[in-house]
């Protein structure tokens, strides 16, 4: 449910703990938005708005999601290390009376402007910074299992692709109510657990499963995962959805929130997250990486750093709006699979 006075909208992973501190309950646009079965209705209405044909479907969705859906009426858009078109996106939202918020991830990142950011952005929701803090600490357990559910995936290869990126990518809200979000994920560990290994499965066209990485920005149509699997392959990295859960860096667990927010790589310079992909796809014996960009975003850019920085090979594969990958992308994954799998050593 996105109405309420207490609901509040995320146009991306922000400081939750700061709006749970507020007595607020955080709700995923992007999450409320794919997930519809009206999701091409809430594009229509943007389009009806003036938003161009050629914009972003995240943008028009986002939109049209809180205007159609009649909530909520606040929002909190990242203006700085996002998307280039939240701003805009926040100022059409304040002219259909949405109180919008924002927050601003410190560019360059450093301790002393993330400090600041914190108290204004807690200031603005009326939370104070201390009870963010006690926040960090009361998300920790869940954060905890989060992780699990990521070694699940690559160590354990119990969990499928489409599995863990579905709990990574719903840690940006925790689906507003953490305490009942950690029930289900507990259920579903000890489901999982009782599994036979994934990467055992019967069928497999090579010598073993084909390893991958996802990087980039979560998908508007997840069945690239499941495209995957029937292939010989498996996502076990998620970049992005991993890094929503905020995972524990290389020194253990944050000290702060302000710590916590800074190792948070997405908002940050490419060559960071080239850092993290690396060690990530060394860690998890990755055979190759999937970059997925959006249509019309800034971002399909970043492959002009990734090309140079990543140690493995990579397919960019480009989507628009909901429903299929579409037939060229689909051949391109499976030629990439069929390359990697026919080179690789038991």
């Amino acid at each position: 449910m996105t109405e309420g006075p207490d609901r509040i909208g995320l146009t991306t992973t922000i400081p939750v703990e700061a709006v749970f501190a507020a007595g607020l309950v955080p709700v995923d646009l992007n999450n409320i938005f794919v997930s519809d079965p009206k999701r091409d209705q809430f594009i229509e209405r943007a389009l009806e708005e003036g938003f161009p044909q050629g914009s972003c479907a995240w943008l028009k969705g986002i939109f049209g999601a809180t205007v159609a859906r009649g909530g909520p009426r606040r929002v909190i858009g990242v203006v700085r290390g996002d998307c280039d078109g939240t701003d805009i996106l926040l100022e059409a939202l304040e002219l259909e009376g949405v109180e919008v918020i924002t927050f601003a991830y410190p560019l360059p990142p450093n301790r002393e402007d993330m400090e600041r950011e914190l108290r204004r952005f807690c200031s603005r929701l009326g939370a104070s910074p201390a009870a963010a803090e006690s926040w960090r600490i009361r998300l920790a357990p869940v954060r905890k299992a989060l992780g699990e559910a990521d070694r699940l995936c690559w160590e354990g290869n119990r969990l499928t692709g489409r599995e863990a990126h579905g709990w990574l990518v719903s840690s940006s809200d925790f689906e507003g109510d953490p305490d009942a979000y950690l029930l289900r994920l507990q259920e579903f560990l000890a489901e999982a657990l009782n599994r036979e290994p994934l990467d055992r499965r019967d069928g497999l066209p090579f010598a073993r499963e084909v390893r991958l990485g996802y990087i980039g920005v979560p998908p508007i149509t997840p069945e690239i995962f499941d495209l995957a699997e029937p292939l010989g392959a498996r996502f076990v990295f998620h970049e992005v959805q991993r890094q929503f859960s905020m995972p524990a860096g290389d020194s253990g667990d944050p000290e702060d929130l302000a710590s916590q927010y800074l190792s948070y790589t997405y908002p940050y310079n490419v060559r960071g997250r080239a850092l993290d992909i690396n060690r990530q796809s060394e860690l998890r014996r990755l055979d190759g990486i999937v970059h997925y960009v959006q249509s019309f975003c800034h971002r399909t850019m970043e492959d002009v750093i990734f090309i140079k920085t990543l140690d493995k090979p990579l397919l960019t594969v480009e989507c628009d709006c909901p429903g299929g990958l579409g037939a060229t992308a689909r051949a391109r994954l499976e030629n990439f699979v069929q390359v990697l799998g026919e080179n690789i050593d038991s």
